[in-house]
């Protein structure tokens, strides 16, 4: 399961939504209509040095002064699905150093985490001691889903909300109910196609259901309130079929250049993910014999 990817295009898609859900106060200090997503990789030490990818970095206009003239900040997410915080921890300075002296503006960092519940929404510290000494203290805001009540979420009025509402505590009797009454919610609610695929999917990919719990949902599913839900699941399960065919294809043209012209760079690895229609990327495989390097092939993609 594609954790980072699936909740990199969810926290795209709905960034205001995420903030007034978990930071309601922090929210109100940006323009949300402003947000710019940025290039992630940095090299500190090219070409040999050690390559940091911070998994989303947004760009974003303050409402007011951070200090005399700034009005400009990023907002660092880091999405961590291991159940431990610790692997995560001693990374985050390191990206708030790079970030900070690269772009030369303020950081706010961000974590979200899939299986590491903690108090649920809070500011969290990471600490370095050199004996009796703290030689570095950094904090930093998280979401830690699975300490959050998933039934107050999941009747709320922030869609996002809804959605992620599977990865939060959930009453072992209420799993299979609260998966189909948050389908029936999103299908209902004033969402583009898109919007509601990636909340839909969310929940089925994320909702734990035992075998148990599968034959409550399936029978919840295939009532008649449900009806709508049906639909979803279809619509879920056939662009899923298609964004299975898209990677695949983006893998095997990732994978077939690779021989002909050396490792993909950063670059041109983001040109081909950028490429979903599935037609272009077949053409672009069968062609990849017949290029010279990575331009010659993608000069029109």
């Amino acid at each position: 399961m594609d954790h980072d990817q699936r909740f990199k295009s969810l926290i795209q898609e709905f960034f205001g939504d995420f903030l007034r859900l978990f930071f309601a106060d922090w929210a109100a200090r940006f323009d949300l209509s402003t947000v710019e997503w940025l290039d992630k990789e940095i090299m500190p030490d090219p070409p040999e040095g050690t390559r940091h990818l911070p998994d989303l970095v947004a760009r974003i206009h303050t409402r007011e002064r951070i200090d005399s003239e700034q009005w400009l900040a990023l907002i660092h997410i880091e999405i961590e699905a291991p159940d431990r915080a610790t692997l995560l921890k001693p990374r985050l300075p390191r990206y708030y150093i790079h970030l900070r002296d690269k772009y030369e503006m303020p950081v706010l960092p961000i974590v979200i985490y899939l299986k590491v519940g903690m108090n649920g929404i809070g500011v969290d510290v990471y600490e370095e001691r050199f004996w009796e000494l703290s030689t570095l203290r950094f904090s930093y805001l998280y979401v830690g889903l699975p300490g959050l009540d998933a039934v107050q979420y999941m009747h709320g009025d922030n869609w996002l909300g809804v959605a992620l509402a599977a990865l939060m505590r959930i009453p072992p009797e209420k799993v299979a109910w609260l998966g189909a009454e948050a389908l029936r919610r999103l299908t209902e609610a004033p969402l583009t196609e898109q919007q509601r695929f990636l909340l839909g999917e969310c929940v089925q990919a994320y909702l734990p259901l035992d075998e148990k719990q599968r034959q409550v949902y399936d029978r919840l599913v295939t009532g008649e309130p449900f009806t709508m839900v049906q639909a979803m699941n279809q619509t879920v399960y056939e662009k899923g079929i298609e964004k299975g065919l898209q990677k695949g294809l983006q893998n095997a043209l990732l994978r077939i250049g690779g021989k002909q012209f050396g490792v993909a760079s950063s670059d041109v690895e983001t040109r081909i993910r950028a490429i979903h229609n599935v037609e272009r990327l077949e053409a672009l495989t069968e062609r990849v014999l017949d290029a010279q390097n990575w331009d010659e092939l993608l000069h029109d993609a």
